[in-house]
C-alpha cells in the first residue's frame, strides 16, 4: 500500500505543480501587459470617483445676475440671501433691462433675477410686490431646479417680514424661460447625444479598426505597399469620417422633425464646428491606435478615456458647476464639453459664428495637438 500512496502523492504533488505554473504564468502574462494592469486596477478607482463626485442631482454655485432699479432695503436683504445660498453666486448687476438678453447670449449666467422699481414701497403699501426670474432654459433640468431654489429663498424672507410686521405680504415671482419656454427635454440631450455619438463612431471604432490590423498581423503588410504610413492610417480613419457625416445628418433631420429641436442659429456655423469636432475625435482615435496593439484593450481605453468623461464631464448629464473644482479643470480638456456647448448656442439659443469662435478656437488647438502627436507615434512604430 504504501508505494501506490507515494505514487498517489507523487502525482497529487505534479498536479499541484502544473496548477501553481499556470497561475504563475497568467500572473506573468498580466504583469507584462503594462495596459492590462492600467485597466484593472485603475479603472475601478476612476470610476468610483467619477460616479461618487460627478453624479449629483443638486445643482449649486449657479451664476446669477441682478437688475436691481429700486435698491432698496427689501431688494438687498434678498439679493443677500441669494448670494449667501450655496445654490447661487452673484456674478454681474446689471445697470438696465437691455442687457438681460445680450448677457444670457455671452453665456456662463443661469438666471438674472428682476425686481420691480419701488420694490419696498409696494410692498408695504399694497402688500404685493413683483420679482421676475429669467431662466436659461436650453438646460430645462437646471433650469427648473435653479428657479424652484430662488423661489423658496424669497418665499423664506417673506415668511421672515411676515413674522416681523404681522402682515401677510406677497411677493409674486414671475418665471420666464428663454430659449425653451416649454421645457422639451430634447433641447437638452439632443446636443449632448450629438457629440457623444461622434465620438464614438469617430474615435472608437477607428481605435478598434487600426488595432485589429496590429492583433492580426496585417499591418505589416499594408506597410510594404507603396503608400506611406500616415497615408494608410488616413485611409483607415476615412470611412468613419464618411459614417459621421451620415450620422451628422441623421441626428439633424430627426432632431428637426422628430424631436422638434430647431436650429435656430447659422447651419454653416454648425456644420463648421461639427467638422472640427469630428477631426477632434478621429485624432483621439488614432492616438489611442498608436499605444496599443489590441482591439480589447483599444475599446477598455476608448470606454475609460473616452466614454465615461464624455457622459460624466462634458455636461451632457450633470452640471459641471456642481462638480468639485479639479473635474471642472479636468472637464476643460474633454472635447465633447466643447462641442455642446457651442452646438447648444446655435441651435438652441440661434446664435451665429461670433458666438462659438472661443469653442472653435479650442477645439482646433486639440485637433492640431492630438493629430501631430498621433503621428509622430505612427511614424516611430510604423515606420
Amino acid at each position: 500500500m504504501k508505494p501506490i500512496l507515494l505514487i498517489e502523492n507523487w502525482k497529487l504533488g505534479i498536479k499541484k505543480n502544473t496548477f501553481l505554473s499556470f497561475v504563475r504564468k497568467e500572473f506573468r502574462h498580466i504583469f507584462r501587459d503594462t495596459w492590462t494592469m492600467v485597466i484593472l486596477l485603475l479603472l475601478p478607482v476612476l470610476m468610483l470617483i467619477l460616479f461618487g463626485y460627478a453624479i449629483t442631482t443638486e445643482v449649486k454655485n449657479s451664476k446669477i445676475a441682478i437688475f436691481d432699479p429700486s435698491k432698496d432695503v427689501a431688494t438687498e436683504a434678498i439679493i443677500r440671501k441669494l448670494a449667501a445660498s450655496q445654490y447661487f453666486s452673484v456674478v454681474k448687476m446689471l445697470n438696465s433691462q437691455t442687457e438681460i438678453d445680450e448677457t444670457f447670449k455671452k453665456g456662463g449666467i443661469n438666471l438674472i433675477v428682476v425686481f420691480n422699481e419701488n420694490f419696498n414701497e409696494n410692498m408695504m403699501h399694497t402688500g404685493t410686490a413683483q420679482v421676475q426670474l429669467i431662466a436659461d432654459g436650453s438646460d430645462p433640468n437646471s433650469a427648473k431646479t435653479i428657479v424652484g431654489y430662488a423661489s423658496n429663498i424669497i418665499a423664506a424672507y417673506q415668511q421672515e417680514i411676515f413674522k416681523i410686521n404681522n402682515i401677510p405680504y406677497q411677493i409674486n415671482p414671475e418665471v420666464k424661460l428663454l430659449y425653451n419656454p416649454q421645457l422639451k427635454g430634447a433641447y437638452n440631450f439632443v446636443p449632448g447625444v450629438m457629440g457623444m455619438i461622434l465620438m464614438l463612431i469617430c474615435a472608437m471604432m477607428t481605435s478598434i479598426s487600426i488595432a485589429r490590423e496590429k492583433e492580426m498581423g496585417t499591418m505589416e503588410i499594408l506597410l510594404v505597399s507603396p503608400m506611406k504610413p500616415i497615408y494608410i492610417i488616413l485611409s483607415k480613419a476615412a470611412p468613419y469620417f464618411v459614417l459621421s457625416l451620415v450620422n451628422l445628418t441623421t441626428i439633424l433631420v430627426l432632431s428637426v422633425f422628430m424631436l422638434g429641436v430647431p436650429i435656430a442659429g447659422s447651419f454653416v456655423s454648425l456644420i463648421v464646428l461639427s467638422l472640427v469636432y469630428i477631426f477632434v475625435s478621429l485624432a483621439l482615435g488614432l492616438l489611442i491606435s498608436s499605444i496599443v496593439n489590441s482591439q480589447l484593450v483599444a475599446l477598455l481605453i476608448s470606454g475609460m478615456v473616452l466614454m465615461l468623461p464624455v457622459i460624466m464631464l462634458s455636461g451632457l448629464m450633470f452640471p459641471i458647476e456642481n462638480m468639485p473644482v479639479f473635474f471642472q479643470w479636468i472637464s476643460q480638456i474633454i472635447p465633447a464639453k466643447w462641442y455642446i456647448i457651442g452646438v447648444k448656442n446655435i441651435m438652441i439659443k440661434g446664435l451665429g459664428f461670433s458666438s462659438i469662435i472661443n469653442e472653435l478656437l479650442v477645439l482646433g488647438a486639440m485637433a492640431v495637438v492630438l493629430i501631430g502627436v498621433s503621428l509622430k507615434k505612427f511614424k516611430i512604430r510604423l515606420e
